[in-house]
């Protein structure tokens, strides 16, 4: 008899965000993302306690990719199994588990090039001290394409979904078609108001990809991502608001790609405005956000066009 496997939102505030991770009740207990390094102890093991379960139990954690506010708290998570839950993560986003470093070698290759702070370095290196629990080494990596067992008949599918980071994946519970895709349906954006993903090419092929083949019954997100009016989606969606918010995002990189591209095409500017060389791109947008709020999804969703219009030339 195949166990059914109930799942429980793990909210841990952190400024303007709202940390999202999710309990999967199966025999062999999944967390899937950890917050930051104080969202173990502090959101999910009251969580869990006041469902009657217990932190020690989890035995999957399940990254969908590699941003600080979703492996933060892996360490500190870990530590609390004992050691014994099992860290999955995309092999082209693990250096960011493995590493503080990769996370401030990211921002000084892509948004800090156009961010103008001279702090810019030492901010994301605090950063990432304070909010990344630990470097370690993965359990196990994967690709895309394999399959996890929670034990009890409970299987999670695991697919590939690049562009939001180059390693982002999504987890299926297969059977409910429960899928939990981290940052990879971004929608209009979370708090900043602006879709980020480094690589618009494989963002697009990812919800296509998800719209397609693994057409949701379930969609769990990571932060509580906005409609074109602004309101925002829960991080629970059924299969209609699924669809929903991946027909959005489509139509939202569609958008943000025409204004980009013909940004690139007449020539990059520098300017006085905040969204220089892509003040272009921000007016025919109407984007009137601080770009310079981490973690600039204007900016680095803009240098991902530059650096696909540069791969043509």
């Amino acid at each position: 008899m195949t166990h059914t496997a109930n799942v429980h939102p793990l909210v841990s505030p952190w400024g303007r965000f709202g940390l999202y991770s999710f309990f999967i009740d199966a025999p062999e207990p999944a967390v899937v993302d950890t917050g930051i390094a104080s969202s173990p102890a502090e959101g999910m093991a009251p969580a869990l306690e006041a469902i009657g379960r217990r932190i020690e139990d989890v035995r999957w954690i399940l990254l969908t990719h590699g941003h600080i506010d979703h492996i933060g708290g892996a360490h500190a998570l870990w530590e609390l199994t004992g050691r014994r839950a099992q860290v999955v993560i995309h092999e082209a986003d693990a250096p960011m588990l493995r590493s503080r470093r990769a996370h401030v070698e990211e921002y000084l290759a892509g948004r800090g090039r156009y961010l103008g702070d001279p702090r810019g370095e030492a901010k994301v290196t605090a950063a990432t001290n304070a909010v990344i629990s630990g470097e370690m080494e993965p359990t196990r990596l994967v690709r895309g394409g394999e399959t996890i067992s929670l034990g009890g008949g409970v299987t999670v599918s695991v697919h590939s979904v690049p562009g939001h980071t180059p390693g982002s994946v999504a987890y299926v519970l297969d059977g409910p078609r429960s899928a939990f895709v981290g940052d990879a349906v971004q929608v209009h954006g979370a708090a900043n108001g602006f879709p980020g993903y480094t690589d618009p090419a494989a963002y697009r092929a990812g919800l296509e990809y998800l719209r397609d083949e693994i057409r949701p019954q379930h969609l769990y997100l990571g932060h509580p991502y906005r409609r074109a009016d602004g309101t925002p989606y829960g991080v629970e969606l059924d299969a209609e608001q699924a669809r929903e918010a991946i027909t959005q995002s489509l139509a939202a990189e569609g958008r943000v790609a025409a204004a980009a591209c013909g940004c690139l095409q007449a020539g990059l500017q520098e300017t006085e405005s905040p969204y220089s060389p892509f003040a272009r791109a921000a007016e025919e947008l109407g984007y009137t956000g601080d770009p310079t709020l981490e973690p600039s999804p204007f900016f680095t969703s803009m240098h991902g066009y530059r650096a696909q219009h540069d791969q043509t030339l």
